[in-house]
């Protein structure tokens, strides 16, 4: 008997994918690209390209916006287009020098000048009150006027309270949840340095110094009751002094009801930074070609420098802008948070928190959001003495991307660590900059420290 026949069997065919499903170029380019961006990120020397290529972009991108916003301004005073731009290179220069003191001098160096600094920031802010000693220029006495230049001193502190409270924190870190080793010494004096600000007046750089204060307090691990307190408290005083001087309470009146104050009165500026965004659109007039900074906007150059940006480089300028701020805001989040050195840590953190919420309250009050506070846009308003702090500040953060403990395996290798070990390797050496050392932390004495901290 004859077996049964086979069935025949169909060739198989490959399955078909849904058409919802299917990857087409543009997704496997995407897929690719976040591929290769998560990469790049994991690498060891990241976060100093970052914070290397966020500072030179944005100084950069400053000293061209203030060529174009002062060049009307510069030629009607002295008959020179140049004349605030070449001050504004002078300052810069002297800002490359701090930066690169910054970028080499060790952390625990620079946290033994911290207090010495402090101090005599304090001492400088005291002075500058003095009439005689002090320059009074729009109603404030907040200058110390050296020949042509005038310097600042209140910025510089800024700079010291971030070290020096760092510094306190640091070494309180198993304590600070105790409100009275949180909030002693570094709250009162805050409070004082603030105190100072506001005699100069100063209120715009009072809230700076606040927000300093909240975020030391923040990062070095306070309460949370006690940081809502400081929060309340300095909202509640600077709501009073805002309401108790003329020209503030002007100021937060226009703010309030733009439509029914006088268009030529307190509100002048942020009606003419309004318009000067609206007229760039999406791509701007073009570089050099606004109307604004032809005496319709006072201080083109410095505070509203950013409504020129809006007006020459359109929307898309304006994005670039907050794009630039928005990736300093995660570098500095992202050394901090590799870090394993408490006091660099709480200064990173600190110091990126104060750059970019000072960016927000600039940016804030020129589009409207916010009254005016006469905060500058760092690195890109006309500005020297801030011009050249925030250069520093910037060499501090890229010395704290250098002591990321990866970063420093990295560069100890010699350069054998890629091709971006080799890069940053021989820029350290073009600069002389001595390659980082490991964090160690200090030496206890057992449980007796805790307590005379």
């Amino acid at each position: 008997m004859s077996p049964p026949p086979s069935p025949t069997r169909s060739p198989r065919r490959p399955a078909r994918s849904a058409p919802g499903l299917r990857a087409g170029p543009a997704a496997v380019a995407i897929g690719r690209g976040g591929s290769a961006l998560a990469q790049w990120l994991r690498r060891p020397l990241t976060s100093l390209h970052l914070i290397l290529g966020v500072f030179g972009l944005l100084t950069l991108f400053g000293l061209v916006m203030v060529l174009s916003a002062s060049a009307a301004e510069s030629y009607a005073a002295d008959g020179s287009t140049y004349s605030v731009f070449v001050r504004q290179l002078m300052f810069c220069a002297a800002g490359l020098v701090l930066f690169w003191v910054g970028l080499r001098i060790p952390p625990a160096r620079l946290r033994t000048f911290a207090a010495p600094i402090l101090l005599i920031g304090i001492v400088a802010l005291v002075a500058v009150l003095l009439p005689g000693v002090g320059e009074l220029r729009g109603g404030s006495r907040a200058w110390f006027a050296i020949g042509p230049f005038t310097l600042q001193p209140s910025e510089a502190v800024k700079v010291a309270l971030t070290l020096w409270g760092a510094q306190v924190l640091a070494l309180r870190r198993t304590l600070v949840h105790q409100w009275r080793h949180a909030m002693l010494p570094v709250v009162p004096v805050a409070l004082l340095i603030c105190v100072l600000l506001v005699l100069q007046p100063d209120l715009g750089t009072a809230v700076a110094m606040g927000i300093v204060l909240v975020a030391l307090l923040f990062f070095g691990g306070a309460p949370l009751w006690l940081l809502a307190a400081v929060c309340g408290g300095g909202l509640a005083g600077a709501v009073i002094l805002g309401l108790t001087a003329g020209y503030r309470q002007a100021r937060i009146t226009a703010f309030l009801s733009p439509a029914t104050t006088d268009p030529l009165g307190p509100g002048y500026q942020a009606t003419q930074a309004l318009y000067s965004l609206a007229d760039g659109g999406l791509f701007g007039v073009g570089l050099g070609q606004g109307r604004a900074k032809w005496s319709y906007l006072p201080n083109a150059h410095n505070d509203f420098i950013f409504a020129i940006i809006g007006e020459e480089l359109g929307f898309l300028g304006a994005a670039a802008v907050l794009a630039l701020f928005a990736t300093l805001a995660y570098t500095g989040l992202r050394i901090a948070a590799r870090s394993v050195d408490p006091w660099l840590r709480i200064v990173t953190a600190t110091s990126t928190t104060w750059l970019v919420a000072q960016a927000a309250i600039n940016i804030g009050y020129v589009v409207g959001l916010l009254p005016v506070t006469g905060l500058q846009l760092p690195l890109i308003s006309s500005g020297g003495t801030s011009l050249v702090v925030t250069m520093f500040l910037f060499g501090v953060l890229a010395n704290a991307a250098r002591h990321e403990p990866e970063a420093v395996a990295a560069l100890a290798r010699g350069g054998r660590g890629g091709s971006g070990g080799r890069r940053a390797g021989t820029a350290g050496r073009l600069l002389r900059v001595p390659p980082p050392q490991p964090y160690r932390p200090p030496r206890t004495r057992g449980p007796a420290v805790d307590r005379v901290r």
